[in-house]
């Protein structure tokens, strides 16, 4: 069995569109079904970084 594993990291300054990035990777991966998609930003999961807009804790993916 192979597996095709891929591990990259991403970093960039303050408000450079780094969860926004990771987001459209995942749903270009087509990892969500279509009536989950929403507006929001899937790793912004808590009131305060939807409030402000803003990723305050950082986060993996795997």
């Amino acid at each position: 069995m192979q597996q095709d594993i891929r591990n990259i990291a991403i970093i960039a300054h303050v408000d450079h569109g780094k969860t926004t990035l990771v987001d459209k990777m995942l749903m270009a991966g087509n990892l969500f079904r279509d009536n989950r998609l929403t507006n929001d930003l899937i790793l912004d999961n808590s009131d305060l970084e939807r409030e402000r807009g803003i990723t305050i804790l950082s986060k993996n993916v795997s």
